[in-house]
């Protein structure tokens, strides 16, 4: 999906305000220094002037234009030193009178040669981050801060007949599997086990490796999820925006739905769940669920139907364990 064509234009209009403003700097400057150093307006009316001259001469007359081309080289080269040393000689960089550009490597446009420069490739990355919820997470929640040593390894779960940090170490490869055939599997994840285990770190885990490589993510708990459709259905016209909101949720490329349970249990909120799930396989758009319900939990609580879709569309995966958070403040020093 990659951002919206509106948040591109927010981008350009950005480089354009960068560009606008940059000028206006150096406009400032000429004019100061100009009438400080009358010669350096000399210098610039002469490079100007012989510049003009020399590209009128390449398109009326190209081989007279490449005989003078190393005359006006050599004059360019002389005007641009002189211009220098006036300003080096009154404590002003070399190149105070050059352009000044944010982004050297594309001069401000966002592109380089017909193809995306760096610094677009990180304004489309950050806008991705703003959008997914989890701009300041993701920076210690990641494959990178993956720890199994919170995993007991010394007993065997009767479930699973692995013990906690085999099941773990399985999860994991699951996920960097999800993430590896994300465009072409379309697959959806459901993490179910206690608090505490690890599934919204996993969830997070997963969201940073595709925030990285431009698909947008969309992170939200049940509630913030119901809340938004709630306001949507119920109250439109005090929250219009709710309409951008559910469509850039069943479009993203990605959606999370954090602590599924924690909602208020009723018939609306199992439509809507069952329009998200249904909507969003429809167009092949993945989506991974954590929840602390067990798996007879999820049948006794959601619809026949949800749970076939549930059953039909989504890998279930338990994680056992200790609670990591109690873990850590235990072994915290004091």
């Amino acid at each position: 999906m990659g951002i919206s064509s509106t948040q591109y234009r927010d981008i350009m209009f950005q480089y354009d305000q960068t560009r606008t403003r940059n000028q206006r700097r150096l406009d400032d400057r000429y004019k100061e220094l100009y009438q400080k150093f009358p010669e350096l307006k000399k210098i610039h009316d002469i490079l100007v002037e012989i510049s003009i001259s020399q590209a009128r001469l390449e398109l009326l007359n190209p081989k007279q234009a490449k005989m003078q081309a190393a005359e006006y080289a050599g004059r360019h080269a002389a005007l641009s030193a002189r211009k220098a040393e006036i300003l080096l000689e009154n404590n002003y960089p070399a190149d105070y009178l050059d352009p000044i550009y944010q982004c050297r490597d594309c001069r401000d446009t966002g592109y380089i040669q017909g193809g995306p420069c760096h610094c677009l490739t990180q304004a489309k990355l950050t806008i991705l981050y703003e959008n997914s919820n989890l701009n300041d997470i993701l920076e210690t929640e990641n494959f990178h801060h993956f720890q199994e040593e919170y995993y007991d390894d010394g007993s065997i779960d009767d479930n699973l007949s692995l013990t906690p940090r085999e099941n773990i170490r399985r999860v994991k490869k699951i996920c960097l599997d999800f993430v590896r055939h994300f465009d072409e599997a379309h697959e959806n994840l459901l993490f179910y086990g206690p608090t505490g285990v690890g599934k919204t770190f996993l969830t997070h885990c997963i969201a940073k490796e595709l925030l990285d490589t431009s698909h947008t993510v969309v992170y939200l708990t049940s509630l913030q999820l119901f809340d938004i459709l709630e306001k949507n259905k119920f109250q439109k016209k005090e929250f219009t925006e709710t309409n951008e909101q559910i469509s850039y949720i069943l479009a993203s490329d990605l959606l999370i739905i954090d602590d599924l349970g924690t909602e208020l249990s009723n018939a609306f909120t199992s439509s809507q769940l069952y329009y998200i799930i249904e909507e969003r396989r429809i167009n092949h758009h993945s989506t991974i669920i954590s929840t602390n319900l067990s798996f007879s939990d999820i049948q006794e609580r959601y619809s026949e139907r949800i749970l076939s879709r549930f059953i039909g569309y989504y890998d279930f995966k338990q994680i056992v364990g200790e609670d990591i958070r109690i873990q850590k403040v235990i072994k915290r020093p004091h």
